[in-house]
């Protein structure tokens, strides 16, 4: 099967360490199924992947991706959920298991013809949603969804500042936050991302680091170094920042005398349930919100997909079709 594959690290040029060609289909342990692909995405884990963070060289090589959505062995139109865990040993929760990982960090992902699960890793994809949009789900648009309506604790009607629109997570927390009645402000460097985040339903848009009419409720934060400082100074006194990532740098200062003084939470949040993927895609399905996608690529133009996120030069996700 054609496959797209971390054959290498290169942590200064991560591209270099991409290799796209035939690879042996998979094989299948018991307990798990294979799943034809029909689109899978692109995320900053695949990057980060290639610099050699968060896997072992042992690994290698391995086929990249983490998200998909295709059609099982039974004919079922399907979306993959990544998180390769036990929900027992996570107290119910697979992304709490110490031995969890994502599909690409131990085993193979689903930047290939074929990609193998667990079946229970296996969710409805609505009819609803095209195979491209299905494929955005299971990283980015999982993640905001549990920033958003698990782990902020708000209620509609809040005000939530969305740090660096543009990227997958930035834009769904843009869409899921407009579609379930919260203020969204949205803050990036580009004047035409800014225009897009309104496009997206943001209320109001402005440059990075830019002072706010006023403080937020909450501070959705996925850039990290570059944003910390606008978080944390953005909040109310009792407010609270979600963080899922730091693709800018993760030591910032850490304002802890803000932090103490003004009574602010900080929450690490990272990806989501098997059950919040399947309420996710419901939510989808009923309020008509769709995944914003910057580019469709044939898998075999693959490098041209992950050149554009490491020059951050995205809105929205970059989809694969095998």
């Amino acid at each position: 099967m054609f496959a797209v594959t971390a054959a290498r690290f290169d942590a200064a040029a991560p591209l270099n360490a991409l290799e796209l060609g035939e690879r042996p289909d998979p094989a299948v342990p018991e307990g798990w199924t294979t799943v034809r692909v029909k689109a899978a995405s692109l995320n900053h884990h695949d990057l980060w992947t290639l610099r050699g963070v968060g896997i072992r060289e042992e690994r290698l090589p391995i086929v990249l991706g983490c998200d998909a959505a295709g059609v099982d062995e039974d004919g079922n139109e399907v979306i993959v959920h990544a998180v390769i865990g036990d929900p027992d040993r996570g107290g119910g929760d697979e992304t709490l298991d110490p031995k969890r990982s994502l599909l690409s960090e131990v085993h193979d992902g689903t930047f290939a013809e074929k990609v193998v699960v667990p079946r229970r890793n296996l969710v409805p994809k609505p009819a609803e949603l095209s195979f491209e949009e299905a494929a955005c789900l299971p990283t980015a648009w999982l993640t905001a969804y549990r920033m958003l309506f698990d782990k902020s604790g708000l209620e509609p009607g809040s005000t939530i500042l969305v740090q660096g629109a543009g990227g997958g997570v930035a834009t769904a927390l843009i869409a899921l936050g407009a579609a379930a009645g919260h203020r969204i402000w949205a803050t990036s460097r580009g004047e035409g991302k800014r225009k897009r985040a309104l496009e997206l339903g943001a209320d109001a848009v402005f440059e990075s680091g830019a002072r706010l009419p006023e403080r937020v409720d909450a501070v959705m934060e996925t850039v990290g170094e570059a944003t910390w400082a606008h978080s944390v100074k953005s909040l109310r006194p009792g407010g609270r920042i979600v963080t899922c990532g730091a693709t800018s740098g993760q030591m910032p200062g850490a304002e802890l005398n803000r932090i103490f003084f003004l009574q602010l939470s900080v929450v690490g949040s990272t990806m989501g349930t098997r059950d919040q993927l399947v309420r996710l895609a419901r939510f989808l399905a009923v309020t008509g919100v769709r995944p914003r996608i910057d580019r469709t690529l044939p898998l075999a133009d693959a490098r041209e997909g992950f050149a554009a996120m490491a020059e951050g030069d995205l809105f929205g996700k970059v989809v694969f079709t095998p």
